[in-house]
């Protein structure tokens, strides 16, 4: 990842949860627990989030994996794995780590994750980094677990599309409208008993695929 796009992230780590507020209007979690609650994850399972930002998913998957289980942040962002850092002490959670790494290269052995969760940000990834990235996904989860992403709507309001269209320009990818768009058929190219689901509120959208 170019060092440009690194301070870039850890730069928007100061401002990327008013951010997916200000989008979502996800004040109080709901939507990152309804990504949980689709997981499939139950008690003494291991759980990864990929590009886990600031750390608002990691809370509501370690609920599910209980005490015996385990919940794995992974983000390439000091800044952001700073901030989720700070969110898991403040809440004295004790079955989550994190680590810093990249998505495409996922320090993982095969078939050792339950479930993979990303939460607004597999679209920032770019045509080989995306699609390297879903590979090291298929190779990391077991057989029959999910990979849930949860990802925006285009924004209809002009100032928060201005944000998000901002957002992509500096990260380099503006061609993440059409990611958007077409992220249902890129997943079941890769994963079975896929679902698509717009989530209240309608500016967030999760979807599920089987890993075989």
């Amino acid at each position: 990842m170019s060092s440009l796009r690194q301070s870039y992230y850890n730069l928007f780590s100061k401002v990327y949860d008013r951010i997916i507020e200000l989008h979502s209007h996800d004040l109080q979690g709901r939507l990152r627990r309804a990504l949980a609650d689709r997981s499939g994850l139950k008690a003494g399972d291991v759980a990864l989030d990929i590009c886990t930002g600031t750390g608002s998913v990691p809370p509501f998957l370690a609920e599910k994996v209980g005490s015996k289980g385990l919940v794995i942040g992974l983000d390439f962002s000091n800044g952001m794995l700073h901030k989720a850092a700070k969110k898991i002490r403040d809440r004295e959670i004790k079955n989550i780590v994190l680590i810093q790494a990249e998505a495409q290269y996922l320090p993982f052995k095969d078939r050792t994750i339950s479930a993979v969760t990303c939460s607004h940000a597999f679209y920032e990834l770019k045509g080989e980094v995306r699609e390297k990235a879903i590979m090291e996904v298929k190779r990391v989860c077991r057989a029959g677990g999910k990979f849930c992403m949860m990802e925006h709507e285009v924004p209809r309001k002009k100032f928060i599309k201005f944000l998000f269209y901002v957002r992509m320009l500096v990260a380099g990818n503006l061609g993440s409208k059409a990611s958007l768009k077409q992220e249902e058929s890129f997943f079941r190219d890769h994963f079975s008993e896929v679902k698509r689901e717009i989530l209240p509120g309608g500016n967030t959208k999760v979807i599920c695929g089987l890993s075989e």
